[in-house]
């Protein structure tokens, strides 16, 4: 048998009863006040399987995910955080060491760079030449 919502006018509540379907149409006293209530259409949500994923009828093109909406089907998932649904996690700020550290390293390759410079060695170790400025001599005029 079939349940039927209910509404009843005076006490204002919705009640609900099952019933034969020939006699769904007919009025059911309120278990509140006893008094006849006529039946209301009932509304219900109904959900549907689209490439593993529930998704509400009528289907709006969206995705549900742990019982929130989502707009688009995850590709990868980390456990069940969804990608819409999570905060991005922070940059982890750098520790005093790890800021020296890059500071040293900046500094012993800026002191490299000169020393291959004078030497004429390029960054992977091959040899360039070094363009030297030739001077001309200066000309002697007579006079």
């Amino acid at each position: 048998m079939p349940l039927y919502e209910y509404h009843c006018e005076p006490c204002n509540g919705i009640f609900e009863s099952i019933r034969p379907m020939r006699e769904a149409s007919e009025a059911v006293p309120c278990p509140e006040c006893s008094l006849d209530a006529p039946r209301i259409m009932s509304s219900f949500n109904a959900f549907t399987f689209r490439d593993g994923y529930p998704r509400r009828l009528p289907d709006k093109g969206t995705f549900w995910h742990m019982g929130k909406e989502v707009k688009k089907r995850a590709k990868r998932m980390h456990w069940y955080d969804h990608p819409e649904l999570t905060q991005p996690k922070p940059k982890p700020r750098p520790t005093k060491g790890a800021i020296t550290v890059a500071k040293d390293r900046q500094a012993s390759q800026a002191n490299d760079l000169l020393y291959r410079d004078r030497w004429g060695v390029d960054a992977r170790g091959f040899r360039q030449p070094k363009a030297a400025k030739k001077r001309k001599p200066a000309r002697k005029t007579i006079t």
